[in-house]
């Protein structure tokens, strides 16, 4: 997650995208003007600024030219206003301005900008040495792929102990090589590609039992249900009877 300055001379503001944004897993630091928002910069170092472009102090956009030309510009900036034109979301993009935010903003469009700025400016992993083979389990950045966990919850692959050199699999079982969870992109597809696996670990550990994984996962089962749906979760190969 990341730490993001939001500049704004109006309370409501910070304290509406300080909310969300906190929901969001950032840290978030606050300035209602140019002079606080020069101090959080230096006391932080955030890793993105949302800024007003109008101000009572100093204007955004001079703020951005300042930040530019002293090469302090070394974050993503994304302008917001209520009053902007496209001259001056042209001009605040030419000074360094990565997007521009019309007010109100709405928290899809808040949430897709800040999302892309933080990716673009995010540096990419090196490349591994040699390509991975098998399972490895919390192994530098290695996890299992989403359609081996059923198997290893089965007993039909070997189970890796954390630490140790991913197992490569065995010719009959017919796996291809290692495809390693892909981190470089938005959380929310993250976070449902591992709560996918991990139900579907928990279904086939269970063979198929809803009633033992809702206890295991600690979810009610109409809610269970409702979350597999979601997720996309292949609820007919786990059926094993009355067991469901």
């Amino acid at each position: 997650m990341a730490t993001i300055l939001v500049v704004d001379d109006e309370l409501g503001i910070r304290a509406l995208l300080s909310e969300i944004l906190s929901d969001e897993g950032h840290t978030i630091e606050l300035a209602e003007n140019a002079q606080q928002a020069r101090a959080a910069r230096e006391r932080s170092r955030p890793d993105l600024v949302l800024l007003d472009i109008w101000m009572p102090d100093v204007d955004g956009v001079t703020l951005l030219k300042e930040w530019g030309s002293s090469g302090q510009l070394t974050m993503p900036v994304i302008m917001m206003s209520g009053h902007g034109t496209i001259d001056t979301a042209v001009e605040a993009t030419k000074f360094g301005a990565m997007a521009f935010l019309e007010k109100p903003i709405t928290l899809q469009k808040l949430l897709r900008a800040v999302e892309q700025a933080l990716v673009k400016t995010s540096p990419r992993p090196a490349p591994p040495a040699a390509p991975v083979v098998g399972v490895g389990l919390n192994i530098g950045n290695s996890y299992p792929r989403p359609e081996v966990l059923p198997a290893m919850a089965a007993g039909t692959l070997p189970m890796p102990s954390a630490g140790l050199a991913p197992v490569t699999p065995l010719p009959h079982q017919g796996l291809a090589s290692e495809q390693l969870f892909e981190l470089d992109r938005p959380l929310r597809e993250a976070r449902d590609a591992f709560e996918k696996s991990y139900f579907e670990f928990h279904l086939a550990k269970e063979n198929g039992s809803m009633t033992r994984v809702a206890e295991k996962t600690g979810l009610e089962r109409t809610h269970l249900y409702r979350k597999l749906k979601q997720l996309g979760v292949d609820l007919s190969r786990n059926k094993r009877g009355s067991g469901i």
